[in-house]
């Protein structure tokens, strides 16, 4: 079963006990150093694994348990400048 809705891709896989695995959309995604950042920061996040970052696409996949593994996760990426699509883009760029 797959969803989207503002960004976030959610699959939901429940023979694979009882996880669930997400594909969003992010923003300011430019190059693989991007990648290597939210996937070092990602991987660093309890009940988090299997992250995928496809810098092209602007995205990321990622396994989880709960609701709750899965806001902190959002938390991450947004404390490291790259918040889901559709999410308020706190980081000031200057010009």
């Amino acid at each position: 079963m797959s969803f989207q809705f503002l960004g976030i891709e959610s699959i939901f896989n429940i023979q694979n006990n009882d996880m669930m695995r997400t594909k969003v959309h992010l923003q300011h995604i430019k190059c693989s150093a991007c990648e290597h950042i939210i996937f070092n920061s990602l991987s660093e996040v309890k009940n988090i694994s299997d992250v995928e970052v496809n810098h092209e696409e602007c995205t990321v996949a990622f396994d989880y348990h709960t609701k709750h593994d899965f806001e902190k996760a959002k938390h991450v990426l947004s404390r490291i400048g790259y918040p889901i699509v559709g999410k308020e883009n706190k980081l000031k760029t200057e010009m």
